[in-house]
């Protein structure tokens, strides 16, 4: 894969971070994806699993601007995200999604329901409440559970998505 198609790849996975739409990402937007989260479960923002997830979703939001927020404006726009993510990815993949652990986490901890390991059902309603598509939830969702036994653990999570974006785009 060339430079070029590695950066387009990388910049398409921006909007997954933009929950908002407003062309950059920010704690906002870390805040947004943990209420939908909570919410898709029916899990209070106050309870313990709640005030996890919202603490992950702050150390992601600080790992991200970290990494990638050049002019320290507390906003990642396209742009940074793009050289922040080639950077750290080419680097060093699995360091990247170290960022997201205290987050994705969390979100295991909600989805789980009770469990320390996400079902495939699980982990299509997390996925979708994530911004995921519906229609390509199921196949996201069994791509994480890599050898097919029907748990998702946290390093299957971790490891998809250091991958994620070193993958081809899915059909639109």
């Amino acid at each position: 894969m060339d430079s070029e198609e590695y950066e387009r790849r990388i910049a398409h996975r921006f909007a997954t971070f933009d929950q908002d739409h407003n062309g950059w990402i920010d704690r906002q937007d870390f805040s947004a994806a943990a209420a939908a989260v909570l919410a898709a479960f029916g899990v209070a923002a106050r309870s313990v699993k709640g005030q996890a997830l919202y603490s992950g979703a702050e150390a992601f939001w600080q790992g991200m601007a970290g990494i990638a927020d050049v002019d320290g404006d507390q906003k990642v726009n396209r742009a940074e995200f793009v050289t922040g993510a080639v950077k750290r990815l080419r680097d060093q993949p699995q360091k990247f999604a170290e960022i997201a652990r205290p987050f994705l986490h969390g979100v295991i901890d909600v989805a789980a329901e009770g469990g320390s390991e996400l079902t495939l059902a699980s982990a299509e309603r997390a996925l979708t409440a994530l911004g995921v598509a519906e229609r390509i939830a199921p196949r996201v969702a069994a791509a994480l559970d890599g050898d097919g036994d029907g748990r998702i653990t946290e390093e299957d999570v971790l490891s998809a998505f250091a991958a994620y974006y070193v993958t081809p785009l899915p059909d639109a």
